[in-house]
């Protein structure tokens, strides 16, 4: 969707704590992927970004193919409750919505900082009583993993699916990315599993680079882009699994996790992102004042 008119967050009341003014990475994700949950200053921004790297939109959309396809891979092994790290405001095919073709009484607790993803999950939710959404910064894990909500929907003697899919790359390397991903990965139980997306800066025109670091800067959040040596980082401790069939477990592209034709699906859009999904084993080294067990 490119037309920048007419889109109904313009005509509704703003929530609380909604700066329309100020883009908002959780809103420009939701333009880029055909959503009306997103204002002027949004639209503007994510249109000059794509001038600048039309590729973009394309990235968005294989981050969000990789991010329903690995939900879904957790389901068929079991997993029965997911956390979702960044949910941000996706239009379509949601974590819980996809998960329960698979398992019918899935239990998914959505977690953004963001005023208007909050506004946007308790419409969406509204009476669904297997699902939650926290208005917590996902960067602070304290507060996310005591939430009433979370301890309510979650039970963290049994694996969970944990799924950070739109937030690493707003996570700076000053605050401990690793050590984030190790905190909840620590605080769940054996058997459970990581699915995780970071953006890179790797095999890109430094223009294409420029533009979505540009962008970025004007919203609410900075963009950190990482190497694949970077992303694979975040996985240690952890057992990476096979992205497709005949390749062996390790941190891929994308379009190519979980794809059938992985030639059609290595587009140069989806190579903006690293991807991965891991099982947490039974030995995994614990982080300093972890709780959640």
């Amino acid at each position: 969707m490119s037309n920048t008119e007419d889109v109904p967050a313009d005509s509704g009341d703003t929530p609380p704590g909604v700066d329309p003014a100020k883009p908002s990475p959780s809103r420009m994700y939701d333009y880029f992927l055909g959503g009306t949950d997103n204002f002027a200053a949004d639209r503007e921004t994510a249109e000059k970004m794509k001038a600048g790297a039309p590729d973009l939109v394309d990235s968005m959309w294989a981050n969000r193919g990789f991010h329903g396809r690995a939900a879904v891979w957790m389901a068929h092994r079991g997993i029965k409750q997911f956390i979702d790290l960044g949910w941000g405001l996706p239009a379509q095919n949601n974590t819980h919505q996809a998960v329960r073709k698979v398992i019918r009484g899935a239990r998914v607790v959505y977690v953004d900082s963001d005023p208007m993803a909050a506004a946007h999950g308790g419409t969406l939710l509204a009476g669904d009583k297997a699902t939650g959404v926290i208005k917590v910064d996902p960067r602070d894990p304290d507060q996310v993993l005591s939430h009433t909500v979370m301890r309510r929907l979650i039970d963290f003697g049994e694996p969970t699916g944990v799924l950070m899919t739109t937030m690493m790359h707003f996570v700076a390397d000053g605050s401990d990315p690793w050590g984030l991903v190790r905190r909840y990965m620590t605080a769940v139980a054996p058997g459970s599993y990581l699915a995780l997306s970071q953006g890179t800066y790797e095999g890109f025109d430094p223009r294409r680079i420029q533009a979505g670091v540009e962008g970025y800067a004007a919203s609410t959040e900075h963009i950190h882009l990482r190497s694949r040596a970077e992303t694979e980082r975040f996985f240690e401790g952890l057992e990476l699994v096979e992205p497709y069939d005949g390749a062996k477990p390790e941190v891929t592209y994308a379009g190519l996790w979980g794809a059938e034709d992985t030639e059609a699906a290595d587009s140069n859009g989806s190579r903006g992102l690293y991807v991965g999904v891991a099982l947490r084993p039974d030995e995994y080294p614990p982080c300093e004042g972890a709780a959640g067990a």
